[in-house]
């Protein structure tokens, strides 16, 4: 996701979000739009044990990841940081198709109007936290409503 040579360069996310997936395509974060969505195969942020790597994601503009499987810390730092992660069997999304994320339904829809995936949603606390923008915003939230 980030190379860790680039970690010297910059010490904040905005900073590391120029170099994201680098060494699988060069041109890739010149390329990422605000509100793109990773699409991934298995065990999607193996390797990435702090909350650097989906604050980058989330610098970068991505919304959300959907993959058939995560690595467990990066789902948990994912949900931490408010960047959406999906996990999902998908087919027939190809580089650079729009997919919208039908939470409710738990469906992943082309742009085609076909479903191309489905899921379990997620619980309602990891929505609120999401939704709160991540941990911090989910605890301001509740600190701020009396209820924690």
């Amino acid at each position: 996701i980030i190379a860790s040579r680039h970690k010297a360069k910059a010490n904040d996310a905005e900073g590391l979000a120029r170099y994201v997936f680098e060494d699988l395509d060069p041109t890739l974060a010149g390329r990422i739009a605000v509100g793109d969505v990773i699409v991934a195969g298995t065990n999607f942020g193996s390797g990435s044990s702090r909350e650097t790597a989906p604050r980058v994601l989330k610098a970068a503009g991505i919304r959300a990841v959907i993959a058939r499987s995560f690595a467990r810390i990066f789902f948990r730092n994912a949900i931490n940081v408010g960047l959406t992660v999906i996990e999902s069997e998908w087919s027939g999304i190809e580089d650079g198709d729009r997919i919208d994320i039908d939470e409710a339904a738990g469906q992943l829809v082309h742009e085609e109007g076909r479903v191309c995936g489905s899921f379990a949603p997620l619980p309602p606390f990891l929505l609120d936290i999401l939704r709160a923008g991540g941990v911090r915003g989910y605890l301001q939230e509740r600190r701020g409503s009396g209820e924690g």
